[in-house]
């Protein structure tokens, strides 16, 4: 769905709607939790918006007979000093963490710093009086300046052709501009037998991710929301699933996960086929806090990452003639374990994750298919990992403290460090002349937020981000450093 902005227009006039509609008694909020709230809990919910003054001072939703209204509005400003030129599809807009493109300073609209921009509805309507219930959540993510649906993969299709220096900040992503770009999901719940929910949702590691990243997945401020790698098992296109169908339960302490992506290609998904399981535990009463763990173990088949090849680079620096440059995917089958830990004692929270990635041969044969944007991809990388597979582990850690009711303050270091997994000249090589040499990744950040009223917050901070090795090559530059404010409002 190519016009995005009358669509996303279209969604916010529900808003509006809602004012009208909405009664004095709201239900559930819908989200897919794992064990129902205890019944006493609906007392605690906040009556629903009867005016447009309550909409925008208090925490009341947007809620008619179970049906809620939800959304973000994220926007800032942020200088960078090595950057690309803003994107209005890519899901950031702006390359907050150094890219192969980021080539010069500039003041930017910082769109989505902290969080995604979305709207969306969700709702929970119980189906037996027993406790279960039919839940459903649709929600489309958007640029707040622009107003046109996140479409990753079409970002980087438009570069087809543009020298490095000159491009824009392009990423791929699983937002692939339809108006279920977030999430699309259906199912049915109940406190004991747990949560099963199918169609369009995130993986089981994008869920981690939310949960275990200091910096919650922020795009200004941490690695693992910015580059989609962690959440996508490898690739960012498959930190969402569109055909598939997710499992959750809680037993005790302890809970359980699966997911299994049904659908291929064809059915709008960037695998063939993936599978994942989780197991957790909360262990309470440690030292007067409690420690969460959890562990995901994942396989994807035919993973796909989208970008560009063929554009001449000497040096770190394009060269004429720049064309031919083609829209390629780089098929894999990628195998993943994500070790998980967080520890919460009053205002004190910390964080600490580990994840490892093979990347392989595909096991299928792939041959040039429409893209999860509508686009044709005729160009196929399937011998990417042909000498040795490639072994990428993540590394991260953080520490969050609320220094008072309504401020937070956050702290965070990420590590990646790639293999060597190329032959001939390059096996061995830790340099940037290949890039199947080993390499490296850093980033520090650091971020304040402000929660000033019931639904907006005002954060600022920075992260500055390294490259060196096999991962700094093609790059223009190898380091860039983000200050970032910004306002957010949550509904």
């Amino acid at each position: 769905m190519k016009n995005s902005t009358v669509k996303t227009l279209i969604v916010f006039a529900t808003v509006s709607f809602a004012f009208t509609a909405a009664k004095t008694v709201a239900r559930a909020d819908g989200s897919m939790v794992t064990k129902a709230p205890p019944a006493a809990a609906a007392t605690n919910t906040p009556a629903t918006c009867d005016s447009f003054w309550n909409f925008i001072s208090t925490s009341c939703p947007l809620t008619w007979y179970g049906i809620t209204v939800y959304g973000t509005i994220d926007t800032g400003v942020t200088w960078q000093s090595h950057t690309a030129g803003f994107n209005r599809l890519s899901s950031f807009g702006v390359n907050y963490l150094i890219q192969k493109n980021s080539s010069r300073s500039l003041w930017l609209p910082g769109a989505n710093g902290l969080s995604q921009s979305n709207i969306g509805i969700k709702g929970v309507e119980p189906i037996w009086d027993s406790g279960w219930n039919f839940i459903f959540n649709l929600q489309a993510d958007f640029d707040p300046y622009s107003l046109r649906l996140i479409d990753g993969p079409h970002s980087v299709f438009q570069e087809v052709g543009t020298p490095l220096n000159r491009q824009t900040a392009i990423a791929d992503s699983s937002r692939q501009g339809q108006i279920y770009n977030g999430i699309g999901y259906a199912g049915v719940s109940s406190p004991t037998w747990g949560t099963l929910t199918v169609f369009r949702q995130y993986a089981l590691t994008n869920d981690a991710i939310a949960t275990y990243d200091p910096m919650g997945g922020s795009y200004a401020f941490s690695v693992l929301g910015f580059s989609g790698t962690t959440c996508g098992v490898g690739d960012t296109e498959d930190c969402r699933y569109t055909t598939s169908a997710k499992y959750r339960v809680n037993i005790g302490q302890f809970r359980l996960g699966a997911l299994w992506q049904f659908g291929g290609y064809d059915q709008g998904n960037a695998a063939e086929g993936a599978y994942q399981v989780q197991v957790g535990a909360d262990i309470h009463g440690l030292a007067g806090g409690t420690l969460s763990l959890d562990a995901i173990g994942s396989f994807v088949k035919d993973a796909v990452s989208i970008g560009l090849s063929g554009n001449p680079v000497v040096n770190g620096v394009p060269v004429p003639p720049f064309l031919p440059q083609v829209l390629t995917a780089t098929i894999s089958d990628d195998t993943g374990v994500m070790l998980l830990g967080k520890y919460v004692n009053g205002p004190l929270k910390l964080y600490a994750g580990y994840e490892w990635i093979q990347f392989a041969p595909p096991s299928g044969t792939p041959v040039p298919f429409t893209d999860i944007s509508g686009d044709f991809v005729s160009t196929l990388n399937t011998t990417a990992f042909n000498f040795h597979d490639k072994v990428l582990q993540v590394f991260w850690t953080g520490v969050g403290y609320a220094v008072t009711k309504n401020v937070t303050v956050v702290g965070a270091f990420y590590h990646y460090d790639q293999n060597s997994f190329g032959g001939g000249a390059s096996s061995g090589c830790g340099t940037n002349a290949f890039s199947t040499c080993s390499g490296t990744q850093d980033a520090v950040s650091a971020m304040v937020d402000w929660q000033f009223a019931a639904k907006f917050d005002a954060y600022g901070g920075l992260m500055w981000s390294q490259v060196d090795g096999g991962l700094a090559n093609g790059f223009l530059r190898r380091n860039n450093i983000d200050p970032t404010v910004g306002v957010r409002f949550r509904f």
